[in-house]
């Protein structure tokens, strides 16, 4: 087996400031909703954009929880193993954002209540905060480069739920599209095919035989928003491929087998 790829470093202070950034974003865009649109179906069955608000916030209630909650010894939870271990909890996770739902009638308050708090708390957190989570023990910063994909991709959602085009800030967008390209090559290690996702984010995976000058290949390319959402299962390999969402050439380049790596 080949050895899998040395892990990605991310800068503390720009990830914290990404999440914080993202979060407010989504938070002034659901203070514009009304009942009616709160109300609308999403393609997150069943939930409603209402409950898809609230996963939002319980997803950044998540570290108030951690950061409030006595440290740990040492971490268990890696950053590449972090996507394998949280589907468990998937039935729990929806059931807890339809209770916040009901329990948060006013979204926007909340928020600003939760911006405030986690602004404090990662405010006083030392360098190297370990923290405990349902899954496992994993690193203050760590963990917060998972929080960009959840406000990534549910900044996605919502958007194509309730018709909205909230932005996606630029340091959220590269952190989370470079995180997950990185759980691909740690997924599938190897150098026979590389894996292009301009600006942000170049990686080389599955096994066979590895290119050393040139153009490799195999080759996929495609954009960030395409991948978080290949990554994350919100659209199917061939559907991209169909919309020329996705470039792909030579025999290893299908990657329909390795994906969603996390849903």
């Amino acid at each position: 087996m080949p050895p899998k790829p040395r892990p990605r470093t991310y800068d503390p202070a720009k990830t914290r400031k990404a999440v914080l950034a993202q979060f407010e974003t989504v938070r002034e865009a659901v203070r514009a909703l009304d009942e009616e649109q709160l109300a609308r179906p999403t393609h997150l069955e069943p939930w409603t954009v209402r409950e898809l608000a609230a996963h939002i916030g319980m997803a950044m209630q998540a570290i108030v929880r951690a950061l409030e909650a006595e440290e740990p010894r040492r971490a268990e939870l890696s950053l590449d193993r972090y996507p394998s271990v949280g589907a468990p909890y998937a039935q729990s996770v929806a059931e807890a954002a339809q209770a916040l739902a009901v329990e948060h009638k006013d979204l926007d308050a909340w928020y600003g209540e939760l911006a405030a708090r986690i602004t404090e708390l990662l405010d006083a957190a030392p360098a190297g905060r370990l923290v405990q989570l349902r899954i496992g023990a994993m690193a203050l910063d760590d963990f917060m480069v998972t929080r960009t994909v959840e406000l990534v991709v549910h900044t996605d959602d919502l958007n194509r739920a309730a018709g909205l085009g909230i932005p996606l800030q630029r340091q959220a967008l590269a952190t989370c599209t470079r995180y997950l390209a990185d759980v691909l090559a740690t997924t599938a290690p190897g150098a026979s095919t590389e894996v292009r996702i301009p600006p942000y984010a170049v990686v080389q995976c599955i096994e066979g035989p590895r290119h050393t000058r040139g153009t490799p290949p195999n080759v996929v390319e495609t954009d960030p928003l395409t991948w978080v959402r290949l990554a994350t299962g919100r659209t199917a390999w061939a559907d991209a491929l169909g919309d020329a969402k996705v470039a792909a050439s030579g025999e290893r380049a299908d990657l329909s087998a390795l994906l969603p790596l996390m849903q």
